[in-house]
């Protein structure tokens, strides 16, 4: 499509030489990446966008499925900017489509952290009942589902949202060995300690000798110094 292609360009045509070196720096995993930082990648995104808006956002998911498919890092963060633009579309069968680019194409902490705040939080948040759907992906035998189940409630857990559902999927990922489904769900608790401190320090109390001290000290980076102390004790 002469859309993606003239995106494609554009994305070639912005190439940073330090983010081309240092980018692989960010990773584990090999990345495929032209080397564009986000906010140009942001700006390019915004501004091919601006051509779809008017055309709903089943051509508009389509378009994210092919961008994904790519497996290049700026095309999955424009393809997650144009899912999460069309948010107010949302329908209940779209959980789905998420669940699919999150099983398929999600390859690294970073696309799969920009697709789950945004897109698939704010479906959550307008979909609560598909919660019980989220907490299945705790158990996925993909790391990057199981950090997806965590990161999906970042943004919600501030606001105070899915208080109870937010400590099951931290049990289901509690003694997780990946240090990055860690991370997530330590990240998910200290998100939700900003709106209740007190139940997320009782939380990792009652079960800080089976939580990784990755997940802990996430957690608790943001209590109050009394908390971190009793929570770091042994």
């Amino acid at each position: 499509m002469e859309l993606l292609e003239n995106l494609r360009q554009e994305l070639k045509n912005n190439v940073d030489e330090k983010t081309l070196s240092t980018g692989q720096h960010f990773f584990k995993e090999a990345i495929r990446t032209y080397g564009v930082s986000v906010p140009a990648v942001n700006k390019i995104s915004k501004t091919f966008f601006r051509s779809l808006e008017k055309s709903g956002k089943p051509a508009v998911f389509a378009l994210c499925d092919t961008l994904w498919e790519s497996g290049y890092l700026e095309e999955a963060f424009v393809a997650c900017n144009w899912s999460y633009a069309v948010h107010t579309q949302y329908e209940p069968d779209d959980f789905h489509v998420f669940e699919k680019w999150i099983a398929h194409y999600v390859t690294n902490w970073a696309t799969c952290d920009t697709l789950c705040n945004h897109t698939v939080g704010t479906f959550m948040e307008m979909y609560p009942g598909f919660v019980q759907e989220l907490k299945t992906f705790a158990l996925s035998p993909n790391r990057w589902m199981r950090r997806a189940a965590a990161v999906t409630l970042i943004i919600p857990a501030r606001k105070g949202l899915f208080h109870d559902d937010i400590f099951d999927i931290a049990l289901l990922l509690l003694e997780d060995k990946d240090d990055l489904v860690q991370k997530g769900y330590g990240w998910l608790l200290k998100a939700a300690a900003d709106a209740d401190c007190l139940s997320v320090f009782e939380f990792v109390q009652s079960h800080k000798t089976k939580m990784p001290r990755t997940a802990l000290r996430y957690a608790i980076e943001k209590m109050p110094a009394e908390f971190k102390k009793a929570a770091m004790a042994k």
